[in-house]
């Protein structure tokens, strides 16, 4: 599984897409999914790029409706972080029950939890830096449900792996698995396992009833835990930025490698590395690499390692930005995101946030066509 970093290349991806075997196949380990997530998640395009493509196509809405559905719950996400900001990293709606540790089992880590999908998919997910979202959700609930470790350390773990990595969409669906930001835990036993991953495997101890999974104690296997700690080694910096002192500069970062992003104007462009970022949110070394050769496809950018004031300090202009959760102790020119529908504000459950979007674009929808 590969996912190449140049900007051709993400286009094609999209014009792939085929929205009906999507909703077809999304929950099986070959499915039809559109493997776009890491290009969103890093602000290469947006939810929104994916959406005009699909109605472009002018197919039926029942054969998107699936598709778009999902990639509204990654805004919705993200209006939950705007809105909760910090308390994102707690349990949001219910005290996750019961805790036996805030670590994780030593076997997710290393692949060896005795549920042979999961363990190939630990072990794929290590080497692409990509898992299948259903099998998200397996691991999520092994973790969490069947080992009981609070879900905000395996959370940066996954995270910090993830070349889609977008600690809202990770951490609050940690929680939804965890009952913590939903009103029940999600399970999964060996033969939903077996069903959408290909395996056929039988006698372990999720090869249970659902009823009978949450009596059982915590499993052997999954018994031993760890706190997984990461530290991120950033670039070295350069001594001086090379910035005309007569242009306004870009701030590009982890969440925004937007090439388009005022293409073609003059601008200094610096994409900015800060260590309290990544002291808070964690990734390998194979996932910054794959933001860095991202970062390649905006033309004249500058690589900064150091704090936000750090990099202000060296601009006789104005410091424009993109919007984001990370970014609230930014100074200077705040710019929008893209986003699907015109829907903002904090929603108790994401069916409320659909409803409000379907309402949006159907008044949206109802405007062109009277134009």
């Amino acid at each position: 599984m590969s996912f190449p970093t140049d900007f051709t290349s993400v286009f094609e991806r999209i014009e792939q897409i085929n929205p009906s075997e999507y909703a077809r196949t999304r929950n099986f380990k070959d499915g039809a999914v559109t493997r776009l997530s890491p290009y969103i998640s890093r602000g290469v395009i947006s939810t929104k790029d994916v959406f005009d493509h699909v109605l472009s196509l002018k197919r039926p809405w029942n054969s998107i409706e699936k598709l778009v559905q999902e990639l509204a719950w990654r805004d919705y996400w993200q209006q939950v972080w705007i809105h909760v900001g910090e308390e994102i990293n707690t349990d949001l709606r219910h005290p996750q029950e019961p805790i036996a540790n805030h670590e994780i089992s030593d076997s997710i880590v290393q692949a060896t939890t005795g549920i042979q999908a999961i363990d190939e998919a630990i072990e794929e997910f290590y080497e692409s830096g990509y898992m299948h979202n259903h099998m998200r959700m397996y691991v999520a609930s092994l973790a969490c449900n069947i080992a009981q470790s609070h879900w905000l350390n395996p959370a940066h773990w996954m995270y910090a792996h993830l070349l889609d990595g977008d600690w809202a969409s990770n951490a609050l669906s940690w929680q939804w698995v965890a009952g913590s930001n939903a009103n029940k835990k999600y399970y999964a036993n060996q033969e939903n396992i077996n069903k959408y991953f290909s395996s056929n495997q039988r006698g372990s101890y999720l090869d249970l009833s659902y009823e009978q999974i949450p009596t059982q104690p915590i499993p052997c296997e999954l018994e031993q835990t760890s706190k997984f700690q990461l530290h991120t080694a950033l670039p070295d910096n350069t001594p001086e930025l090379n910035l005309d002192p007569n242009v306004e500069t870009l701030v590009y970062n982890y969440y925004n490698l937007d090439p388009r992003w005022h293409a073609g104007e003059n601008y200094n462009r610096v994409l900015l590395l800060e260590p309290s970022f990544f002291e808070q949110y964690p990734v390998t070394q194979h996932v910054l690499d794959f933001c860095l050769k991202l970062s390649e496809n905006i033309s004249d950018i500058q690589i900064f390692t150091g704090s936000f004031e750090a990099l202000a300090s060296q601009s006789n202009q104005a410091l424009i930005y993109k919007e984001h959760p990370t970014n609230k102790h930014y100074i200077g020119v705040e710019e929008p995101r893209d986003w699907m529908f015109d829907v903002t504000g904090n929603y108790r459950s994401f069916f409320a946030f659909w409803k409000k979007c379907m309402k949006s674009f159907k008044k949206q929808k109802a405007l062109s066509e009277d134009a």
